[in-house]
């Protein structure tokens, strides 16, 4: 991961821990779902992200994300080691893993990519 995006990526992972611990769990997926369009391209980053929604699908108790999240697990990072990452997907289980979603101008800015798919 580039320099200038890991503080980006790890103020996302902070955040997510932060509404964890303060018991808002939509904000908590939120910050997971950016921390996830930011790291995506980076193997390490990328199931860092998905191994911590899958935990938060186990915490919550919701099956479908559990079941999501395990393939994701499995080929996410091979997926950003071959480069093949569906660029703006927010990783959880609720849209389809190869489905390239619009990037929000300020994550588009950090990774210097355009803000359509």
């Amino acid at each position: 991961m580039p320099a200038h995006v890991r503080p980006h990526y790890k103020a996302e992972l902070a955040a997510s821990t932060a509404a964890r611990a303060k018991g808002n769990l939509r904000l908590e997926w939120h910050h997971l779902e950016r921390a996830h369009i930011l790291g995506q391209c980076w193997p390490m980053e990328h199931n860092a992200v998905h191994w911590r929604m899958l935990k938060f699908g186990i915490r919550i108790k919701n099956g479908r994300e559990v079941i999501g999240q395990v393939p994701r697990l499995v080929f996410g990072g091979v997926k950003s080691f071959v480069g093949t990452v569906p660029i703006g997907n927010t990783g959880g289980a609720d849209v389809p893993p190869l489905r390239a979603m619009e990037l929000p101008t300020d994550l588009a800015v950090i990774l210097d990519l355009p803000e359509q798919p």
